[in-house]
């Protein structure tokens, strides 16, 4: 008599509880934290979206609990992984060197996807994970029936250092031999990322452009007491996760010692890699300046950047998505090591008319920035015009978009006349 454990075996098709879908997504969160908000904000979407959806999110990020998620989604957190500024990688907290921590990260990753036996596998931005850890599990998965799906910023970086370091880490076989979808978070007409990836032509139908994911302000309080500024109209100055931050906050806080005649004050956020340091050097400064203020983290900052009049930042993908989203006047200073993918997006933006631009001159091998340079700039976004003016239509159509292309793998139905109208590219 055989004995019936009541678990599939792995070639098996899933089997879900009656009445359930299963989504697990894939974070690898090596450097900040726009790999976990972008997750956040799909799987957001996804339930909201598909009330019988439970959605699992593998990520290493130390703060993903931070954030808020609705109901119908956990987390399976694997050991977290460090990039530094020239791109090498460590443990980010383990006394295990990198080779050991990936494979524990491979084992928890493929014990979740065959524990949980998704009905759909979405990985963000790197095809093959964190050194390949993914191979086993997207291997599994496909014997499994599990959907497959690549999804990647609007920019990821030149395409000569893609194509270089996508063919160095077998990425390029990994997505064509493995995903079934590629989709990617923005236009067809603002960029197109995967142009420099030679693939197979087939491969290239499957690319999917979504648009952009749009934001909105969170429920519930943030739990951060606001400076007394935020309460009129006011500059939000956010670097994101903070850790290349540094060199734009200093720049902003010289340009209000230059010029105190700036018309609107600053709330700078340091974001929670910011050293203490550098921190502590920056509020010594600020305190001496009645048009600035600072806070360190706010885990709902969507509502602190409906708040400001406009918005000084970086340019990253997710910083990128929430200006469009509140349609804030912005000046973007992207940072072009060790990636070109800032400098890209805000390059692009700028010549369309989304947001104004400066380049770091330090980037450009300058010795100092010129604080009256920034206060110019800051002046100007007082009369700068809103992105929506020069927006085209579907920019922001990303998160609905992807709700209604997974829906026939979950759900049994076809994609709805949104889903149809985004169309292919290559």
């Amino acid at each position: 008599m055989e004995l019936n454990t009541g678990h599939a075996s792995p070639a098996e098709p899933a089997r879900q509880s009656k009445g359930t879908s299963r989504i697990l997504m894939y974070s690898h969160d090596t450097y900040g934290l726009g790999h976990i908000r972008r997750s956040r904000a799909i799987a957001n979407a996804l339930v909201a979206a598909h009330s019988h959806a439970s959605v699992l999110i593998i990520s290493g990020s130390s703060l993903a609990g931070s954030f808020n998620f609705a109901p119908g989604i956990d987390f399976v957190h694997v050991p977290g992984i460090a990039k530094s500024e020239s791109g090498s990688y460590a443990s980010a907290n383990l006394r295990l060197d990198v080779a050991e921590v990936t494979a524990i990260r491979e084992a928890l990753i493929r014990q979740t996807a065959e524990s949980f036996r998704p009905d759909i596998f979405i990985a963000d931005k790197e095809p093959a994970g964190f050194r390949g850890e993914l191979v086993p599990s997207l291997k599994l998965m496909g014997n499994m029936g599990t959907r497959r799906i690549i999804g990647v910023r609007d920019v990821l970086d030149s395409p000569e250092i893609i194509r270089s370091e996508w063919h160095d880490k077998g990425a390029i076989r990994v997505m064509t031999d493995h995903y079934d979808d590629v989709l990617v978070y923005g236009t067809e007409q603002f960029y197109r990322p995967l142009d420099g990836i030679p693939m197979p032509a087939e491969m290239r139908s499957r690319i999917v452009y979504t648009g952009y994911l749009r934001r909105s302000v969170p429920g519930g309080s943030s739990g951060v007491r606001y400076p007394r500024s935020t309460k009129g109209p006011f500059i939000l100055v956010t670097t994101g996760g903070g850790a290349d931050g540094a060199g734009l906050i200093d720049w902003v806080i010289s340009a209000y010692e230059a010029d105190p005649q700036i018309p609107l004050p600053s709330v700078i956020t340091f974001g929670p890699f910011l050293s203490n340091a550098q921190r502590a050097q920056f509020l010594e400064r600020i305190d001496r300046l009645p048009k600035v203020d600072a806070i360190v983290f706010d885990p709902k900052i969507e509502r602190l950047m409906n708040r400001a009049s406009a918005v000084v930042a970086m340019g990253g993908y997710n910083t990128f998505c929430e200006i469009l989203s509140f349609d804030k006047p912005a000046l973007l200073m992207p940072r072009s090591r060790p990636r070109q993918e800032q400098l890209i997006r805000a390059t692009r933006a700028s010549a369309l008319g989304l947001v104004q631009m400066l380049l770091d001159p330090i980037e450009q091998g300058e010795p100092t920035r010129d604080p009256m340079v920034m206060a110019q700039a800051l002046t100007a976004l007082r009369d700068q015009p809103a992105p929506s003016l020069v927006s085209p239509p579907g920019l922001l159509e990303g998160l609905p978009s992807i709700a209604d292309y997974v829906a026939p793998h979950i759900a049994g139905r076809e994609p709805t006349d949104s889903v149809a109208s985004i169309g292919l590219g290559g």
